[in-house]
C-alpha cells in the first residue's frame, strides 16, 4: 500500500499548496520502493528498530532547512 498512499498524500497536499508538510514514515519497505517515494518527494523513510532519537533528529533538521531556505 506504501506505494498508493504515499504518492496519494503527495498530490493531495501539492494540489493544496502545502510543500511545507513533511511527509515521513517506516516500516518493512523494499529499498527500492524508498529510492522511488524519495524521488516522489517523501522525506526520509525509516526500517524497523530506528531509534527514536534518529527520527527526531531529521524531523529537527528537516525544519530548521525550511527555516533557512524561508530567511
Amino acid at each position: 500500500a506504501h506505494m498508493t498512499l504515499f504518492p496519494r498524500v503527495v498530490e493531495l497536499l501539492r494540489e493544496q499548496g502545502r510543500d511545507d508538510i513533511l511527509i515521513t514514515g517506516g516500516g518493512i519497505l523494499p529499498k527500492e520502493d524508498m529510492e522511488a517515494l524519495q524521488a516522489m518527494g517523501i522525506g526520509k523513510l525509516f526500517g524497523p528498530g530506528t531509534h527514536t532519537s534518529e527520527l527526531i533528529a531529521y524531523i529537527k533538521e528537516w525544519f530548521a532547512q525550511r527555516q533557512e531556505q524561508e530567511a
